[in-house]
């Protein structure tokens, strides 16, 4: 899918009408087979309903709290919570970097958007919002694109007049089906692969964590836990919703060689997976949030389950800006956990989502390949699924690690 734009017939954004939906003011846009709500506090994206054959689906988490009143110090992200949001830096921010004190997730995951258009262009939709950073003066523009007879949200973030290093990425929330193990999640080859180094939630606090703080592991099927009996020393996090009562943060680093970077989660169940893909050069790791009731605090009260937020990005886990710019464990290993921002160049972050239909005893996605008119995903067991998509959408050269 080519970045010029087609001639066009733009919607202006004065007759483009909020809706409130799940308690916030949002604004709509169709394809073929996708009808998609990005909010306006924090660029949030959800719902997102992807039309499969015979069915819809809508994959995305919406926060129990959506429609509560909250008390006033909340941060608007958790207001907003849900679907996909662009984090610009990424991360808790709880230290200044330098002069910078950036909210959590920055900016660009709360402050108020402003639409710009809705383009439709032949076969495709285009919402265009844009944010001004007071933070670290700048302005970040969203560019989200539908295309009929693709079942996928082609999501571009260009920034201009930022300068310096920023942690950044995509913070998508699934929600699964309650039953145990409803989800398989797998993603590409990566080359290292630790749960957080520090302690994720604290029992102090009203939290609880599952796994054991700060230890690498080779596979997903096979990590420690914190707390392990005689016959239960690891877990398998591939499969989810588990570990009731706990909520655990790993990341994973992708191979920098790949032609492109992908996580996919595949709900047998219901016959079909999420998917998304990445440029590894600008979005290196994911890191997986597995949320199952382990926050006892408000506004979660062990209410947010069966939730995984699916988070590529490039930072030092979930620290914040601080700690992915200076020389932490994983940039020491080689592993750019910022990317170095010029005021004169803008830098695009391109990422795509999606969803495919999957045929009986597809058990789990091992790869993803390019295909004629899309993409293949092939399963464990070899069986195949195809997506109809434009994958060399991901191609950019503006990268400087």
């Amino acid at each position: 899918m080519s970045n010029k734009k087609p001639e066009s017939r733009a919607i202006r954004a004065s007759r483009c009408a909020l809706k409130t939906i799940w308690g916030q003011p949002s604004w709509e846009f169709s394809s073929s087979h996708v009808n998609a709500f990005l909010t306006r506090r924090g660029g949030h994206l959800a719902p997102v309903r992807f039309r499969l054959r015979r069915k819809t689906v809508q994959p995305f988490a919406i926060a129990p709290w959506a429609q509560e009143t909250l008390a006033r110090s909340t941060p608007s992200v958790l207001r907003a919570l849900r679907g996909d949001f662009f984090c610009c830096p990424f991360g808790g921010n709880v230290t200044p970097w330098r002069n910078e004190r950036h909210p959590p997730h920055g900016e660009t995951a709360n402050g108020r958007w402003r639409l710009r258009s809705i383009d439709r262009a032949d076969s495709r939709v285009t919402l265009h919002a844009s944010l001004v950073t007071a933070v670290r003066t700048g302005r970040v523009e969203k560019y989200l694109t539908l295309v009929d007879g693709h079942t996928a949200v082609y999501l571009r973030h260009v920034l201009t007049g930022l300068k310096g290093p920023m942690s950044l990425g995509h913070h998508a929330l699934l929600r699964f089906p309650t039953a145990p193990g409803s989800g398989v999640v797998s993603a590409s080859r990566f080359l290292h692969a630790q749960v957080l180094p520090t302690t994720f939630e604290s029992p102090r606090e009203g939290g609880y964590q599952s796994l054991r703080t700060g230890v690498t592991f080779r596979s997903l099927e096979r990590v420690p836990l914190a707390y392990a009996g005689r016959d239960r020393a690891y877990t398998d996090l591939t499969r989810f919703p588990a570990r009731k009562g706990f909520d655990d943060l790993v990341m994973l680093t992708a191979d920098v060689k790949l032609c492109f970077a992908w996580t996919a989660v595949t709900f047998a169940t219901e016959r079909y997976v999420w998917f998304a893909l990445r440029d590894p050069r600008t979005l290196r790791h994911t890191i997986l949030w597995m949320s199952n009731g382990g926050r006892h605090y408000p506004p979660w009260n062990a209410r947010h389950t069966a939730v995984m937020g699916i988070e590529d990005v490039t930072a030092y886990f979930h620290y914040g800006l601080a700690e992915s710019a200076q020389r932490n464990p994983i940039a020491r290993r080689g592993f750019p956990t910022t990317l170095r921002l010029a005021a004169h160049r803008p830098t695009s972050i391109l990422y795509i989502m999606g969803v495919a239909s999957l045929p009986r005893g597809f058990d789990r996605v091992t790869r993803i390949e390019r295909a004629p008119c899309g993409i293949e995903l092939v399963a464990a067991n070899g069986q195949r699924a195809h997506a109809v998509l434009d994958p060399s959408f991901l191609e950019t050269e503006d990268v400087e690690a």
